[in-house]
């Protein structure tokens, strides 16, 4: 091999080697902070399953319609489970996707497994930050196999345009959140239905619809995670009950 060929071969394998350092250090996940160590615990009427692509949070007695959650970009699926262990309460089924990489859009087809098991069980979709997004993607594509669609600091880009489904969908935001872009987020109203519910949860932010720590970027929140999670379930609660989903 000559001089000039070994440089070039060293070269790219160092090129390689920092882009792979690179890749590793971007997609590594946020941390599960213990709140939500403590709700994949189970217990006081709350089961927890974990099956290794799904995270089951249900209570005694479970009420239709069930909830299928996609977790943001790099957020582990445990960090739901404070949020879905409310919602367990109100007597859902709540099934929390574990994403390869915790990328949603690496499998945003994942719900496949759960409609294709569960023929006869009614289902919301929605999801936090990225996996909102590709909820809506695969809502799109299955409009007839759910109630409705939901958004945690989460806006729908054209692949995931629902105004044409008439499927009941609801947008959640915190005042205090610094990660979503306000343009696009305006942008993506143009693909959701007339009559989407918008709400506004005051003095939370991004990161807290999970329990993940800081996200770098957001802002402070003024309430505590435990306030924006109960926020968060009871305008879900609201919002079924209101549109005839519960």
């Amino acid at each position: 091999m000559s001089r000039f060929r070994r440089r070039w071969v060293q070269g790219l394998i160092l090129v390689l080697l920092v882009a792979a350092c690179l890749a590793i250090w971007y997609l590594r996940p946020y941390p599960v902070e213990e709140a939500a160590m403590q709700a994949m615990q189970g217990g006081e009427g709350i089961t927890v399953t974990d099956t290794g692509e799904w995270i089951i949070l249900e209570g005694g007695k479970n009420y239709d319609p069930a909830i299928i959650l996609y977790p943001g970009a790099r957020v582990k699926s445990e960090s739901y489970a404070p949020l879905a262990r409310l919602l367990a309460g109100y007597g859902h089924r709540v099934f929390i996707a574990r994403m390869p990489f915790q990328l949603a859009v690496t499998d945003f087809q994942r719900a496949d497994q759960l409609i294709k098991n569960l023929p006869n069980q009614s289902f919301v979709i929605g999801g936090h930050s990225l996996g909102g997004a590709m909820a809506s993607r695969y809502a799109s594509l299955h409009p007839d196999r759910f109630e409705g669609v939901f958004f945690l600091g989460a806006y729908p880009d054209r692949k995931g345009d629902l105004r044409e489904t008439e499927l009941p969908v609801l947008s959640l935001l915190g005042s205090r959140d610094g990660i979503v872009n306000r343009e696009h987020y305006e942008k993506g109203k143009t693909y959701l239905p007339e009559e989407t519910v918008y709400m506004s949860i005051e003095g939370g932010n991004h990161a807290q619809f999970g329990s993940y720590g800081v996200q770098e970027g957001d802002h402070p929140a003024a309430i505590t995670p435990q306030e924006q999670w109960q926020q968060t379930a009871a305008a879900l609660e609201q919002w079924m009950l209101l549109s005839h989903l519960r």
